[in-house]
């Protein structure tokens, strides 16, 4: 098995109210990529939320006494950008060194509930998590299913850090179409020995392959990928990948 990663070079700034799927389309017909059934397409979620007009001007947060209390404790964030940050999250998990890592409201453990001024189209706006990672994926996969007629996966992705590693890592967010987990247990390894617990993310896998070029400065906000085998499945939610706090050994 061959794996084959394309960069999808075409596709525009993208812009409060664009019909992202529409785009898509017309980025992967500009480079000649006609969808066949297999594909995934791995897509950054900060185009998603541009479309979806989740840029929000610092100039017009107000931050709250918590907000302020929290940024003094991180080591002099911006109140503002902090505000946002409370507005998404669910509960702080640790604040220090200008690092906020809480638990959104879908339930990722991240940095800055995904907050970010990187790449944000204006000056003094930060961008947030679009709404709903996995509705976003579906509509999507739903409109690059109905004009190609290929069976796809679609992945949205983002990039974080991880605890006790250096260096950050694609992730997927929102999945549609594709199942996010692929389960080996009860198989057996190559010596005969029964699985008990391995059970693999692909879709965070296939994420952080996409990731290697989807660089900062490169413009790159989709990868193409044909030739990895996948289940299709019509339930697929990137919350499977979350763990559940009862199986979760640090909550």
């Amino acid at each position: 098995m061959s794996l084959v990663f394309t960069p999808i070079e075409s596709l525009p700034m993208v812009q409060p109210g664009d019909p992202l799927p529409e785009l898509l389309l017309s980025a992967l017909a500009a480079q000649g990529v006609r969808l066949a059934d297999g594909d995934v397409l791995v897509v950054c979620q900060k185009v998603v939320s541009k479309s979806e007009g989740r840029v929000i001007e610092l100039g017009r947060v107000t931050p709250s006494p918590a907000a302020r209390a929290l940024a003094l404790t991180a080591g002099g964030k911006d109140p503002r950008v902090v505000e946002l940050v409370l507005r998404e999250t669910n509960r702080v998990v640790r604040a220090q060194r200008g690092i906020i890592i809480v638990e959104t409201g879908p339930g990722w453990v991240c940095a800055n509930a995904g907050v970010d001024e990187s790449n944000s189209p204006a000056p003094n706006t930060a961008v947030l998590l679009p709404m709903d990672a996995d509705l976003a994926a579906q509509r999507i996969l739903a409109a690059l299913q109905g004009r190609s007629g290929a069976r796809i996966g679609v992945i949205i992705s983002d990039t974080w850090g991880r605890p006790w590693r250096n260096g950050l890592v694609d992730f997927a967010l929102g999945v549609a179409g594709i199942e996010p987990l692929l389960d080996w247990r009860g198989k057996t390894d190559l010596n005969g020995r029964e699985l008990h617990h391995t059970v693999f993310a692909q879709a965070d896998a296939l994420a952080a392959a996409a990731g290697l070029l989807m660089k900062k400065d490169s413009g790159v906000a989709a990868v193409h990928v044909r030739g990895y085998q996948w289940q299709p499945s019509p339930q697929a939610s990137g919350r499977a990948l979350i763990r559940p706090a009862n199986e979760d050994l640090f909550r």
